[in-house]
């Protein structure tokens, strides 16, 4: 006989493998350490006690299993600050950093309270752990899970998304501040945030590092398990948690996913002459990759030193953290920074099984967690279509680019802009994988934003203390006549009207070859409105208004944003340019048409090995039996980036039906681009003229 039960909604739980873990009776303490012969559990009563109210030694006898040390302490829970001690060999030289009078940070912690404190003991202490209990009402919020084919990413800073004083929230530069902007986010049409780094890190570095600089990017991890105290709106200890659950969960009732960007490669503690903080004083040989004698750090991450992701302890804490974020925090997805880094063994050496890699690809809890690689790191490894299992989508470089090149004008690029176009197939076909494996992306954070990319020929990184020497010199840019802003140029006006009129044509290129491309598009939040950095091509220090998102771009460049919000619209209507699978050149589609089709300026079957960029792409609607909604339409994507207008004849494939004009960079708005794709046919006599450095879209009413 079949029993039903009433369904009761719940969180699935995991237990934590270490940290503190709280109960009604008291709160258990785990902690992970071979070497130590000594561990110690300091309490605290406030924030900024500098000495603990209660010091606790665990019995090496009675409370170490293995290498498992254990305290339970009865009658403390939610919001007790604490700190580890450990003691045992202390020989930097030979990778043993214990000092039993270090305070030390938990690895397990949910969250940090307090600053960086120093006093006239030498002593350097770090913010304390907090034991949080979950209470948190979910309100039935879950994971969307909505399909990465599906998907429009949008990666944002959580600090620099508000903190403008053109912002307009209540709460600036906060997890809470950033709901106020959901409504923007909702009307841009993206279906996910991509979170700059949101777990802790010193805000400024810590003793042992260059003083002086902001770490406003995050790329400095300090706690992996713990939300950033600086993003939330109130003090008290813990309240980042609740605050970030309260962001995840209205994003997901605004039908947005969150994806994180984790940092699982390196630590803010340095290598030799950075601070011990964590890691370092727990177990040093276990958690970072040395060199045979211990002494100095493997530097793969350009930071100063490497985790150690495929030992297996440090294995089961990177999975017990995406676990954490999965099932606590109900994120939908993770971006991997540097992840050739999760590739390296205990030696250092690619391995192309990393069991790492695997375990995340194959873990059952995160089967429907949406899983990117940076798929390179510091020390010349580059992954990019090769990164380990058909799961991962990766940060596609040679995307950005090849896109790059085309719309700048360099010869001989139609065969990678059409491959590239068309999800990339020369980089993830041969393993079985598909368009969606590549996250095509055209800026990031890390380089200069879209406006930039238009404004400056070369990177101008001197407010960053550097003397220009830090960011990427190969940037495939272009200041089509001026170095930098207009305002102030030496031109006459007509001269600065047609550089705008060049760079704004340009802007349109680039987004809108993004978002017609097969793949998965990510923008840089304010390229939909033109946010610029001033040419800083690698702004990780710039607290202040170099990096913040200026609101009033907003209503100064309205016409671009419409733009954008109707190209993202018709991207996620449009099932023609989100294919599961790569199309076959020779292989046909709907209303007689080829899947593909690649044609010159003459309609004639292009010629590969020309230098003139100039390209008709012709994609067939899918076949009914791919097309579940009916949506799917014919289109024609029309591309000259050089710099003379020419004619182009449509393919005598297509002349058998009415082309209606959805986008005309070219054009001034609104006729740059039209809502219902119906603007006016193409000519019976099949003839375009483009000017240069533009682009036409055309949809198909129908054979």
């Amino acid at each position: 006989m079949l029993m039903r039960y009433p369904q009761v909604e719940s969180d699935f739980k995991l237990m934590p493998s270490y940290g503190a873990i709280a109960s009604e009776s008291g709160v258990e303490f785990l902690v992970y350490s071979h070497s130590a012969t000594e561990m110690r559990l300091l309490l605290y009563d406030q924030i900024d006690d500098l000495e603990p109210a209660e010091v606790i030694d665990l019995d090496p006898k009675g409370d170490r299993w293995g290498d498992v040390w254990r305290g339970f302490v009865r009658g403390i829970g939610h919001g007790q600050l604490y700190h580890l001690q450990a003691d045992g060999p202390s020989s930097p030289d030979r990778g043993y950093w214990f000092d039993g009078s270090r305070r030390l940070i938990d690895p397990y912690t949910h969250a940090l309270a307090g600053d960086f404190q120093h006093s006239t003991d030498g002593i350097l202490r770090p913010p304390k752990c907090v034991v949080i209990a979950d209470d948190f009402d979910w309100e039935g919020d879950r994971c969307l899970n909505y399909d990465l084919a599906d998907s429009v990413i949008y990666e944002v800073h959580v600090r620099g998304f508000t903190q403008h004083a053109s912002s307009g929230v209540a709460h600036p530069g906060t997890y809470l501040g950033m709901l106020e902007k959901i409504p923007h986010l909702k009307s841009l049409g993206i279906t996910a945030i991509e979170l700059m780094p949101v777990h802790e890190y010193p805000m400024l570095a810590p003793d042992g590092q260059p003083q002086g600089r902001s770490n406003y990017w995050g790329y400095d991890p300090m706690a992996f398990f713990s939300p950033h105290r600086g993003y939330a709106l109130s003090r008290e200890p813990g309240a980042q948690v609740s605050e970030f659950k309260t962001l995840v969960k209205e994003m997901h009732r605004a039908g947005i996913e969150v994806i994180l960007d984790v940092v699982f490669n390196h630590t803010c503690e340095g290598n030799e002459h950075g601070p011990v903080l964590s890691f370092k004083g727990l177990e040093n040989h276990t958690y970072y990759l040395l060199d045979q004698d211990g002494k100095y750090y493997r530097n793969y991450s350009g930071c100063g030193n490497t985790v150690n992701c495929n030992h297996p302890v440090v294995r089961r804490l990177i999975m017990d953290c995406l676990r954490h974020w999965v099932l606590n925090y109900h994120v939908d997805g993770f971006r991997f920074d540097l992840a050739s880094i999760l590739s390296r063994g205990r030696d250092g050496n690619l391995n192309c099984s990393s069991p790492l890699v695997e375990e995340i690809a194959e873990d059952p809890v995160l089967a429907k967690t949406k899983i990117i690689a940076e798929a390179w790191d510091a020390a010349g490894a580059y992954q990019v279509g090769s990164f380990w299992g058909i799961r991962w989508a990766e940060w596609n470089g040679r995307y950005r680019d090849d896109i790059r090149r085309f719309w700048r004008g360099d010869g001989y690029m139609l065969g990678a802009m059409a491959t590239r176009l068309a999800g990339s197939s020369d980089l993830y076909e041969h393993s079985g994988r598909t368009p969606e494996s590549s996250v095509n992306l055209v800026t990031t954070h890390d380089g200069f934003t879209l406006n930039d990319l238009v404004t400056y020929r070369y990177k101008h990184n001197d407010a960053n203390g550097e003397d220009n020497r830090d960011g990427d010199n190969h940037n495939c840019s272009e200041n089509y006549g001026w170095e930098g802003e207009l305002q102030d140029a030496d031109l006459d006006a007509a001269a600065a009207a047609e550089i705008e009129e060049t760079r704004i044509r340009q802007i349109k290129n680039l987004m809108a070859t993004l978002l017609l491309s097969q793949g998965v598009p990510m923008l840089l939040a304010g390229d939909e409105c033109r946010r610029t950095q001033r040419g800083n091509n690698n702004a990780y220090c710039q607290d202040n208004d170099v990096s913040w998102f200026d609101w009033t771009l907003v209503h100064d460049h309205r016409e671009l944003l419409r733009f954008c919000r109707i190209l993202i619209r018709f991207r996620r209507e449009q099932p023609t340019i989100r294919r599961r699978r790569y199309p076959r050149g020779d292989g046909n589609g709907a209303n007689g048409l080829p899947e593909v089709g690649w044609y010159g300026m003459k309609g004639e079957v292009v010629d590969w090995h020309s230098d003139q960029n100039a390209l008709i792409c012709l994609w067939a609607a899918l076949p009914a039996n791919e097309d579940t909604e009916g949506l799917s339409r014919d289109l024609m994507i029309i591309m000259n980036a050089t710099t003379n207008s020419h004619v182009f004849s449509l393919p005598k494939i297509a002349m058998d039906r009415t082309w209606r004009l959805f986008i005309d960079t070219a054009a001034k708005p609104p006729a740059d681009i039209y809502p219902s794709c119906k603007g006016p046919a193409a000519p019976d006599s099949g003839r375009l003229i483009l000017k240069p450095r533009s682009l036409r879209c055309y949809v198909s009413e129908g054979p």
